[in-house]
């Protein structure tokens, strides 16, 4: 395959752009945010669990109250219906077991109003615990928003960077005969690297001093040859820096 070598030059520029593209990538993914957030959203659906569990246990309370309520009013109205039967009777059979039902009916009641008193107590209790599960839910709401909100700022800026590497390659590769690019990318794809600079003949894309002999191959080819770099497969630029 033939080029010349301003082209194949045009190949490095290329590869920076692939490079910079990976690392923008590579920023993407491993955006501290992420973690963050990801750390949040636990602590959130932890949260949020024990919230619904308080809130289930305090509306529990609330219809077991609501239930005494009930109770409590049903007792008094027999109590009250009682006393006023035992003040308008006469007999005395009568008074004798109204008298022994409201006695059974003002215990009933105390037992109640304690039992109520203990349940308000406790719903007083849970209402608290929820009300403090829910402050911290919503705050840990509006951390997971603000983190978000910093993510997608940063990922905005990345895909802008992004974009502009892309546009600036699309220009590049377009200058470039199709047989070369499509050799650059074909090697790019099976050994990470397209092409590569012979630097003081040490290939810049495996770092590694090419021996002696593969350099004079490399100085016996023309300068509008493309030759591919023994060590790391990329195509090899020659430029006045490779020491040849």
């Amino acid at each position: 395959m033939k080029a010349t070598p301003q082209q194949q030059a045009k190949l490095l520029e290329v590869a920076e752009l692939d490079m910079r593209a990976q690392q923008l990538a590579h920023r993407a993914k491993s955006l501290p945010e992420h973690t963050e957030l990801a750390e949040l959203e636990q602590s959130a659906g932890a949260v949020r669990g024990t919230l619904l569990e308080q809130t289930g246990e305090r509306e529990d309370s609330e219809l077991e109250l609501k239930r005494l309520e009930s109770d409590v009013e049903v007792v008094t109205s027999r109590i009250a219906r009682d006393t006023e039967r035992l003040e308008s009777s006469s007999s005395v059979k009568d008074v004798a077991g109204l008298e022994v039902e409201l006695t059974s009916l003002r215990t009933r009641l105390g037992n109640l109003e304690d039992m109520q008193l203990t349940l308000m107590e406790l719903l007083e209790e849970r209402e608290r615990a929820e009300q403090g599960t829910r402050q911290e839910f919503e705050e840990l709401q509006s951390r997971v928003a603000d983190a978000t909100q910093r993510r997608d700022a940063a990922l905005a800026e990345i895909d802008a960077e992004m974009a502009s590497t892309a546009q600036s390659r699309a220009v590049l590769v377009g200058g470039l005969p199709e047989d070369l690019v499509a050799l650059y990318e074909k090697q790019r794809e099976r050994y990470g690297v397209g092409a590569s600079h012979l630097r003081g003949g040490v290939s810049s894309a495996s770092g590694v001093k090419l021996h002696e002999s593969d350099l004079a191959q490399i100085r016996a080819a023309a300068p509008d040859d493309v030759v591919l770099c023994p060590s790391s497969n990329a195509i090899l630029v020659r430029t006045s820096e490779s020491g040849l």
